[in-house]
């Protein structure tokens, strides 16, 4: 019959048994199976000899948890990197212009009220509708024909005094043309991370993810 590793001859103390509590770290498995080993080896019977395949596997199973804790501090150390990258790329957003979804007008300083949007398509026909805060269409303009992709656009707030929201009627040949809406805003504070990564407080839209920001200004 052959040996386990965890067995000694007769001659040998009976040593405890191989198999680490749970606060056992990888090196501490390690060291004690090293000592079992040297005692084993030095009171082996020799014509019963240690099983060879049997250590091997048990080395295997020290080698693993060791990996598997290396892995952990590893995950725990990236965890950490990201989280003061986030904190340090948050502090450098206070304060910043960005543009996300949304149809709220931009009012400026100098007087004018901006926004933007996005065509799915060309269009031979775009307008623009204005509206108060009740929802009220209080205006119009005529934007021409627009290429597909993100344009931008300005208006004189003394031409609509009372307008807060947009909409972008686009058509080509009878057919409307999808457009998406974008607001400018600013960054005002950083949010609650999530999951989904770092958000931010902006003045208008209220908490946004990082990842829903379409330009930073």
């Amino acid at each position: 019959m052959i040996a386990s590793v965890s067995s000694l001859n007769a001659s040998t103390p009976a040593a405890a048994p191989l198999a680490p509590s749970r606060a056992q770290s990888g090196a501490e498995m390690q060291d004690r199976f090293l000592k079992l080993l040297v005692a084993q080896l030095n009171n082996q019977d020799p014509m019963n000899p240690m099983d060879n395949a049997q250590m091997t596997s048990q080395m295997a199973q020290i080698n693993t948890v060791t990996g598997i804790q290396k892995m952990q501090q590893s995950i725990e150390l990236m965890t950490g990197q990201m989280q003061a990258s986030h904190s340090l790329q948050g502090l450098q957003m206070i304060g910043r212009d960005v543009l996300v979804n949304g149809d709220r007008l931009s009012a400026q300083a100098s007087g004018v009220s901006r926004g933007a949007f996005e065509l799915a398509s060309s269009a031979e026909q775009v307008q623009l509708e204005v509206f108060n805060a009740a929802g009220h269409k209080v205006g119009s303009k005529d934007l021409g024909p627009m290429n597909a992709g993100r344009q931008d656009f300005s208006l004189n707030a003394s031409d609509f005094p009372q307008g807060t929201h947009f909409k972008i009627k686009a058509s080509q040949l009878g057919q409307a043309v999808q457009a998406q809406t974008m607001a400018y805003d600013k960054v005002v504070s950083t949010a609650n991370s999530t999951a989904a990564g770092l958000s931010f407080r902006l003045q208008n839209s209220g908490d946004v993810s990082y990842s829903h920001i379409k330009s930073v200004y």
